[in-house]
């Protein structure tokens, strides 16, 4: 195994101060009508509106202060550089932030307001990642990587910590991905707990590079379409210690549409009254589309986060 169970119970101790211990929700509807027990994770009420926080902070606090003095550089399209901005604050640090240009301005004020420095690049979130990654070598900066990084991914684990402590039993664990950190650092935690847990990966259908790599057997480009599921859209990092983690800890897959997307999304709101961004909306409309095949099981969904813009909720 690439990370321990020992470093994510190492970076809950870290960053237990920083954030904040999602509550767990049992989904009567959801159970009813899959035939399953279907828990919900809130990661979405998160301090800044995601997961994102948590490796962030863990990275973060684990630099000396010199390293601080330094400042630090990410690159995200919204959450990910949240969570750094929150995280570096907290640690008396200066953030800079790359993004695509096509970045929301929600989300960018947002940024700006927990001081971060923004700087707008052309192209997708890889290219803004690559990019910062330059720059930070340049300046002799620490870049905080969304999901390549694994006291990153040792953060988003400290989410499968909680869930053992909240849930009994889990059979089944449906996760959103993109780069592959949060569901790489979940399923470390929870098959270290039992091997026997499914991890179940859910991808928009518009956007699924680490899947197709996954089945090519290594990292490819694989062309992208828009999703409403921006948080998992872009291309995977060259050589991404996420690949053999995702590699060794996925069990099953879930390709979702647009239209199921935004169908999950519309269901958590109306029913569970909560609104998630589209890549919360992928993991739910991952177990809708799939959930025959759990039926009788305990299931947990990640609801991963809620920025998402007020004009694109689904009507």
């Amino acid at each position: 195994m690439i990370i321990s169970s020992e470093e994510i119970i190492a970076a809950g101790s870290r960053i237990r101060d920083v954030i904040r211990e999602t509550p767990v929700d049992y989904s009567t509807q959801l159970s009813s009508e899959s035939g399953s027990r279907v828990y919900l994770k809130l990661e979405h009420i998160q301090h800044t509106g995601s997961f994102k926080l948590r490796g962030a902070a863990n990275k973060i606090l684990s630099l000396d202060r010199s390293d601080l003095d330094r400042g630090v550089l990410a690159a995200s399209t919204g959450n990910h550089g949240l969570g750094v901005c929150y995280a570096a604050r907290q640690a008396g640090a200066e953030a800079t932030i790359y993004l695509p240009s096509n970045t929301s301005e929600s989300k960018i004020r947002m940024m700006r307001d927990l001081g971060g420095n923004i700087i707008l690049c052309d192209g997708d979130c890889l290219t803004a990642e690559l990019t910062a990654r330059a720059a930070a070598e340049e300046a002799g900066c620490t870049f905080i990587s969304p999901y390549n990084d694994l006291d990153v991914i040792a953060g988003q684990g400290t989410i499968g910590l909680e869930l053992t402590r909240q849930i009994t039993q889990i059979d089944a664990a449906f996760i959103s991905v993109g780069g592959g950190g949060l569901i790489a650092g979940v399923a470390t935690w929870l098959k270290s707990i039992n091997p026997a847990i499914r991890i179940v990966g859910c991808w928009p259908e518009n956007s699924r590079v680490m899947y197709e790599s996954l089945r090519a057997g290594g990292i490819i480009e694989f062309p992208e379409e828009p999703t409403i599921s921006e948080s998992t859209a872009g291309g995977v990092e060259p050589d991404s210690v996420t690949f053999p983690l995702c590699r060794d800890l996925i069990d099953d897959f879930a390709l979702v549409s647009e239209a199921e997307i935004f169908e999950a999304m519309r269901i958590v709101a109306s029913i569970e009254r909560w609104i998630i961004e589209g890549s919360a909306g992928v993991a739910v409309a991952g177990f809708i589309k799939t959930s025959h095949l759990y039926r009788d099981l305990n299931v947990v969904i990640l609801l991963c986060g809620r920025n998402i813009p007020f004009e694109k909720l689904p009507g």
